[in-house]
């Protein structure tokens, strides 16, 4: 989403910290694009007001007239002001000491409210160990109902349903009574949502708060939505106080606006983000990490995160008694493969290599290719995979009908396998390879 944004900042920041001394000239330039990069981004204008006027007066102190770097320090200043304006530390849900801890959700229809009940729930589950039940208060939205029943039963969540004939207000307050009895930690309540902000969806959204007493009130806005989100979601700071927002589509095309705008503007942090389409593609929101991730400086927690999600201690042990040995195969290769698809696209991990993130911004990597390998190695016969050296010609000829591909992509992947495995026992064997004649050979 901040592509555009990031790209512009990097620049800036680059011409920045190429310089051994600043001028107020310097600045002021800099302050100028800065400026207009977050107005294009759809950033609020008064918070891209008070975000430059607090940048300056930093930039133009003793903090950076003093250092011994002025333009790093610069760069400091700014990871550090985006990261305030984004939230400082990273929100999140306080339990209650007496489960069931209650969220109820809300938000405009089309917001994505009812997907977002299930990541939310999904998250809970897996990452906190919580018991979780959905509450299907939204009787007013066609299939809404069947919407949460069905995304529940995928993040393993029960969901409390009496159908569209009831009030809602009634069905949260029985919801509740079934989890205190069912002893689930969490009930979080899918409530109704508007084309607009009205006095129906207030006063709705108000009875159901005063039945079920919420321990946290969550505003799920759209990040494609610009500016509107922002609006809308001060209306509901106005109307309804809620605590935090879950911010939608956040990997979406639109110009990140509202995700650098919302807690300028309200006083409610972002706390959780939905990233992409599957219902794991949720996580806690952290602004230091998001605020690094659009200068170009990486996120490697949140990737060491993710990959700890995903890795065996177990398998990991054994995968490195193997390569201290020297034997690396295709099936730890799939293997391997495997658990970095279950992290993300492979675009959006890359993004959290510091470094790579610009590097990899005009790269079109195409996630269909990592299907083409995967077809490539399951059409090998067990002892292929574990020897790859018995695949010759008229094996090659197998496995590329096999997986729909070419013989020439055949050869290509045992040749790129062959050097990863050298630099495997080199890496095995506590010796850096020499990567440069790695390359040579590969040609």
């Amino acid at each position: 989403m901040f592509d555009a944004l990031s790209e512009k900042l990097q620049q800036t920041l680059a011409d920045v910290r190429q310089r051994g001394t600043l001028t107020e000239a310097d600045v002021n330039a800099a302050m100028r694009e800065i400026r207009l990069a977050l107005l294009e981004a759809d950033v609020n204008f008064k918070v891209v007001r008070e975000f430059t006027k607090a940048l300056k007066e930093r930039a133009l102190g003793e903090e950076v007239v003093g250092a011994l770097n002025p333009g790093q320090t610069v760069v400091k200043i700014v990871n550090e002001e985006l990261t305030k304006l984004m939230g400082g530390a990273a929100g999140g849900i306080s339990f209650s000491p007496r489960p069931p801890t209650v969220i109820l959700m809300a938000g405009l229809q089309g917001s994505g409210k009812t997907t977002a009940t299930g990541k939310l729930a999904k998250h809970l589950k897996e990452d906190h160990g919580s018991s979780v039940a959905v509450a299907a208060c939204d009787v007013y939205r066609p299939a809404a109902v069947d919407q949460l029943i069905k995304v529940g039963a995928q993040a393993g969540a029960d969901v409390y349903e009496q159908g569209t004939d009831r009030d809602p207000v009634d069905i949260a307050r029985w919801a509740l009574d079934r989890a205190k009895m069912d002893g689930k930690d969490v009930l979080i309540v899918d409530t109704s949502g508007r084309l607009h902000v009205d006095e129906a969806l207030m006063d709705e959204l108000k009875r159901i708060r005063g039945a079920v007493k919420p321990h946290a009130i969550l505003l799920v806005v759209d990040a494609m939505t610009g500016q509107d989100a922002v609006n809308v979601a001060e209306q509901f700071a106005q109307a309804v106080d809620f605590d935090g927002v879950v911010m939608s589509k956040l990997d979406g095309d639109a110009r990140g606006g509202a995700a650098l705008s919302v807690k300028q503007v309200t006083g409610k942090p972002i706390m959780y983000a939905s990233t992409g389409e599957k219902l794991g593609d949720f996580e806690k929101f952290h602004p230091d990490r998001m605020a690094q991730r659009i200068l170009g400086m990486g996120d490697v927690l949140s990737f060491i995160e993710k990959a700890e999600a995903q890795v065996d201690e177990d398998d990991a042990a054994a995968l490195e008694k193997k390569l201290r040995k020297g034997q690396f195969t295709f099936e730890d290769f799939l293997d391997q493969m495997k658990m970095m698809r279950r992290m993300g696209p492979l675009s959006s991990l890359l993004g959290m290599i510091p470094g790579l993130g610009a590097q990899m911004r005009n790269v079109k990597i195409d996630d269909r290719e990592l299907d083409r390998i995967e077809a490539i190695v399951l059409s090998m016969t067990a002892e292929e995979r574990r020897r790859p050296e018995l695949i010759k010609g008229s094996r090659r000829a197998r496995i590329a009908k096999g997986s729909g591909t070419s013989v020439q992509q055949v050869n290509a992947l045992v040749k790129q396998f062959g050097q990863m495995q050298k630099v495997m026992k080199q890496l095995g064997k506590g010796r850096m390879p020499d990567i440069g004649a790695l390359m040579r050979q590969s040609r």
